[in-house]
């Protein structure tokens, strides 16, 4: 009934693809080109136009037949003022109005500023003064001593020595680096000139004592201690000389109003003991006729300063009690008539005495520019400017109504020259300027309390320091026109030196 059979097989055909590939339809989304259209905006046309003024030919030549030039006239002019015209210009070529002019392309600072005000409270709180100023070797550190140049029982007061550092940061100008105590008053000091750390101080007592900065503990190194050789009255000036024997060493070398010029060498023991010496005697000063004043006998003359010359190391100048200045030398060999005994000849080295002061003379200067010429100052505040060719000073000048303590001739500018005053100034000079009065004049304190000492900086030049009776000192900036040698200068100054008052 049933029975296997094979049935063919049967092919469906897709119908997917054709049905998809009729639905396919191309499609683009991108735009259509866009219509451009360049246009130039840079306008490019250009025009030339003169605006200069021309004259015609024709304008010219109706204005040259209206002017007409007398030449015979011009030629007889010029003839006639010939003689003239070449008098006038050999006399401009010969004038030397302009010599030395240079012209400046820098700014000149003309004003003098106060850098610092230093002070010590404790020595303020004694009343004590500034009397003396000393800047060393590197001019970086100011060293001021302290004590009484007015009335009050100097021997029995403490005083000391103060330095300040001006390079070292925070400086406190009420806090000094270093502090000395010092048994009297120290009446002058100096740095040791190529030594920094070395000090040497003249003391009321008569005594010489040099100090070590550098040794916190025990800074005296040397001193000449009380002997018969010690100076009997007060040391005001102290000055360092070289040591022609050793000249590892130098010696020092001491004035007093006693009238003795004391040098003393250093021994290994810490002593300093006289080397030589020189008495100023009045019967030894030679004598003029207007030099009336002199006693006779054998007196001592007191000595307040001295100053030795630049240009010969025998010659120095000291100013006495007596108001006149002397030329004096260290090869002297005439005994001198002092009766008080020392341990080695005393010699008369004065010379040439010069016309007095209305006082005695606080101060003198020499100048480091001219062999010549140096400064004295005094009570009767004058500043006189002398030659060592002549008694008579050559120029003298009224500064003050009170008196003068102290006068520098500048370091750097040969007519140069600064002074302390008894009313609180200093006054700076410029003999460049004028003769007859200051460049500048700073008042150095509050009221009229007497500037007793100043000192320019030997290495920093722009800088002066100048102590008072208040117990400050203050720290002077100079202008560059104090510090900067002018042309000519020299010459100037050597033709001031050889003027004649005879």
């Amino acid at each position: 009934m049933f029975a296997d059979s094979s049935a063919p097989g049967a092919d469906v055909e897709p119908l997917w693809r054709s049905a998809r590939s009729a639905r396919c339809q191309a499609r683009s989304c991108q735009t259509g080109s866009i219509s451009t259209v360049e246009t130039a905006a840079q306008s490019y046309t250009s025009r030339d136009a003169s605006v200069q003024t021309e004259q015609s030919k024709d304008a010219l030549y109706d204005f040259q037949q209206r002017v007409q030039v007398d030449y015979a006239g011009l030629l007889a002019f010029l003839q006639r003022v010939e003689d003239t015209v070449i008098k006038e210009l050999k006399k401009n070529w010969e004038s030397r109005a302009f010599d030395g002019f240079e012209v400046s392309w820098t700014d000149q600072n003309e004003t003098v500023l106060c850098l610092h005000t230093l002070s010590y409270p404790e020595a303020q709180d004694q009343n004590l003064q500034v009397t003396s100023v000393s800047w060393n070797a590197t001019g970086s550190v100011v060293a001021c001593s302290y004590g009484r140049l007015d009335d009050g029982d100097w021997s029995t007061e403490k005083s000391y020595i103060c330095t300040w550092n001006l390079d070292r940061r925070g400086l406190n100008p009420k806090h000094p680096d270093l502090v000395v105590d010092a048994p009297s008053s120290v009446m002058c000091l100096a740095f040791h000139p190529s030594q920094p750390s070395l000090i040497a101080g003249g003391l009321f007592s008569g005594e010489l004592v040099v100090w070590d900065t550098s040794r916190t503990e025990d800074p005296v190194i040397l001193r000449t201690g009380m002997t018969d050789d010690t100076h009997t009255d007060p040391v005001y000036q102290v000055n360092w000389l070289p040591d022609a024997k050793h000249r590892n060493q130098s010696r020092l070398l001491s004035v007093s109003t006693d009238g003795k010029i004391l040098v003393w060498r250093e021994e290994r023991d810490g002593r300093l003991v006289l080397a030589e010496g020189f008495a100023l005697v009045a019967q030894q000063i030679p004598r003029s006729s207007w030099l009336k004043r002199v006693a006779c006998g054998e007196a001592a003359v007191g000595v307040t300063s001295l100053s030795f010359s630049h240009f010969d190391p025998r010659v120095f100048v000291v100013g006495v009690e007596g108001g006149y200045s002397l030329q004096c030398c260290t090869a002297a060999v005439t005994p001198a008539l002092h009766r008080t005994g020392s341990s080695v000849p005393l010699r008369a080295p004065a010379e040439l005495a010069f016309s007095p002061h209305g006082g005695p003379v606080y101060s003198v200067s020499c100048s480091p520019f001219h062999r010549n010429l140096f400064l004295s100052c005094g009570t009767d505040g004058q500043v006189h400017l002398h030659s060592m060719l002549q008694t008579q000073p050559l120029v003298s000048l009224q500064l003050s109504k009170k008196y003068l303590f102290c006068v520098r001739w500048s370091p750097v500018r040969p007519l140069v020259f600064a002074a302390a005053s008894g009313e609180g100034e200093v006054h700076l000079f410029d003999l460049q300027r004028s003769s007859q009065k200051p460049a500048v004049s700073m008042k150095q304190t509050a009221g009229e309390h007497p500037v007793y000492c100043l000192e320019f900086n030997m290495k920093q030049t722009h800088l002066l320091a100048a102590g008072d009776a208040t117990g400050a000192i203050k720290v002077w900036q100079l202008s560059s026109d104090f510090t900067e040698q002018r042309p000519r200068e020299v010459a100037h100054l050597e033709q001031l030196a050889s003027e004649s008052t005879d």
